[in-house]
């Protein structure tokens, strides 16, 4: 009945200790604010230094995110082009044509005939002189044939160039695929070094942070042993040191943002007029909105983790009797 009551009065109750919590983690915020703006020379260094590590691993994987963005536009315009037998009419031409479209693994066929074959080989390749010397057009009926899976890799897409290839009236089939897979397996090993990256540099970040957090908890030592000596528990000398921490960690994501998005700037000129040098007209874009922010929560992350070890190591060496 006693612990009853005493779970019934109003200093028990469980608002009073949510209120309570909540005012050791606002005292403890503010104090780590105060900390930064006491010693401001030491948080820009730490902050300068976890903005260039968390800088370098959001570059690279922005200049990943461009790459893949240019390989879809060419997964999009991947086609078969199918070189008919020379004495192939244009009806028979025509015939394969629907018979090809029929296949579900096609999305669609275009027909060029000989005319505007060489049309076309005149205007592009310069040699317009050379073949008008020629009696007659050389150049036989042509297939595009558009793959229904839209990826220049895609194994499918190797086996259909077999067995177009092997059709009666196909002379030659021509698939310019493995370039694609060269540059699909070159993104793939940039992926695989972004992660590599990533991982040495929030190490780094996690280190920075620990050595800020260690020479401030050396700073401290005799307020520390005074709390100590008055019965202050290690969560409350702990808090204000890991805000501190998540702090630096947060600030160095905005300030490697901010980088980010300034060299975005400085390139896209030149990324531009390189583009339209190749008819290809190609902005190349930063971080959005969401990816921005996993950028703010992983150096927050990453320095909660770097002040948790530190102090824990070495707050136990702090003992004031």
């Amino acid at each position: 009945m006693k612990k009853q009551s005493d779970r019934n009065r109003p200093g028990h109750s469980p608002g009073r200790h949510a209120s309570q919590w909540a005012l050791q983690h606002l005292r403890a915020l503010f104090l780590s604010l105060g900390q930064l703006y006491k010693y401001p020379g030491n948080s820009l260094f730490s902050i300068s230094v976890i903005g260039i590590s968390l800088a370098l691993p959001a570059g690279f994987y922005s200049l990943l995110e461009n790459a893949q963005r240019i390989t879809s536009h060419l997964d999009a315009a991947s086609h078969i082009s199918l070189f008919l037998v020379p004495d192939v009419d244009e009806q028979r031409a025509l015939e394969l044509s629907g018979v090809l479209q029929e296949r579900a693994d096609i999305d669609g066929v275009e027909v060029i005939d000989p005319g505007r074959a060489l049309a076309e080989y005149k205007e592009n390749s310069g040699f317009a002189a050379a073949l008008d010397t020629l009696g007659q057009n050389p150049l036989p009926y042509v297939l595009v044939v558009r793959p229904g899976v839209k990826t220049l890799v895609a194994p499918g897409n190797a086996a259909l160039l077999e067995t177009l290839r092997s059709l009666p009236l196909v002379d030659s089939a021509q698939f310019d695929w493995q370039w694609a897979q060269r540059l699909h397996q070159i993104i793939e090993v940039f992926q695989r070094a972004v992660l590599i990256v990533a991982a040495l540099f929030a190490c780094a970040v996690v280190l920075v942070v620990g050595n800020t957090i260690r020479m401030a908890v050396y700073n401290r030592r005799q307020e520390i042993e005074i709390h100590k000596l008055f019965g202050a528990t290690d969560a409350f000398i702990t808090r204000p040191f890991l805000y501190s921490g998540m702090l630096h960690g947060a600030a160095g994501s905005l300030l490697a943002w901010l980088m980010l998005e300034v060299s975005m700037v400085l390139l896209q000129g030149p990324v531009i007029r390189l583009s339209e040098l190749y008819g290809s007209p190609f902005t190349p874009a930063s971080l959005n909105a969401t990816e921005a922010l996993w950028l703010v929560s992983i150096g927050a992350g990453l320095g909660l983790a770097g002040s948790w070890l530190s102090v824990k190591r070495h707050l136990r060496a702090i003992d004031p009797i």
